[in-house]
């Protein structure tokens, strides 16, 4: 990984690959290392960018809430260094949420946009009492927090199957410290609804949602794609699409890629 300065912040990113550029944003207790499986593939025709989110991986923490907008600044930052113009991104659940936030700020920057078991809403009521809740849980027992909150995002017919996967998410979530989850879990607790965006935004959009996501209703979440373009894909399992349909969702994404 690189790192740069960022308002005085180590942003850390990696760059493989020569072409089109893609952005892969990660989601909340991951890092970077999830589209490990992905890289070298998509290089293989792309210039392909990892970047470390505030407070997540090797990037450091900016304050006491990261706003998704500060997130995508970050982000814009390695673009900005890299002489990156213009990107498609794809963004993993809260990275979903940076990826939009990134669009609204920088529209010109942007030239596909997939948002993986992802939504482009604000969180309701209850989901933003839930993260008030997570925000004392992880306070008081850290890695108890971490390691349910995993568990919580695989369909409940994966969570014997992919037990050691599951296991190395959660090593990985173990190193993210507790400011950068609470700055996260505020962030994303005031985002903006950007449900706009998939009805005007210029450029292909891709929602993928799996059916049985425990974090994301499936049903709700459809409803978004009403009267938009949106490309959609679903699969059969949970809320970590890029671990539980790996091999497919590979396939799908390169379709994407290669039809913008």
């Amino acid at each position: 990984m690189k790192t740069l300065l960022h308002k005085n912040t180590k942003i850390a990113y990696s760059e493989t690959g020569k072409g089109t550029a893609i952005v892969l944003l990660h989601g909340f207790l991951e890092n970077a290392t999830m589209w490990d499986f992905y890289v070298a593939d998509f290089a293989k025709k792309y210039r392909v960018i990892t970047i470390d989110l505030l407070g997540h991986g090797q990037t450091e923490c900016m304050g006491y809430v990261h706003t998704m907008e500060d997130m995508a600044d970050a982000v814009h930052a390695v673009l900005h260094e890299l002489r990156i113009r213009k990107a498609i991104f794809v963004g993993h659940s809260m990275g979903g949420y940076v990826s939009l936030a990134f669009a609204e700020l920088y529209p010109d920057n942007v030239k596909g946009l997939v948002l993986l078991n992802s939504t482009s809403r604000a969180d309701s009521d209850e989901r933003k009492l839930n993260r008030d809740r997570a925000i004392i849980a992880v306070k008081q027992n850290y890695s108890a927090f971490i390691r349910m909150s995993i568990a919580n995002l695989f369909s409940e017919d994966n969570r014997e199957r992919l037990v050691n996967e599951i296991e190395s998410v959660k090593l990985e979530a173990l190193k993210t410290p507790l400011q950068g989850i609470v700055a996260a879990l505020e962030g994303m607790k005031i985002r903006n609804d950007r449900e706009v965006l998939l009805h005007f935004a210029p450029y292909p959009i891709m929602l993928i949602l799996g059916k049985k996501d425990p974090v994301l209703n499936y049903d709700e979440n459809l409803e978004q794609l009403e009267g938009t373009d949106v490309k959609f894909t679903s699969f059969p399992d949970g809320h970590m699409s890029h671990i539980e349909n790996r091999n497919k969702l590979g396939k799908v994404l390169l379709d994407f890629f290669k039809g913008i």
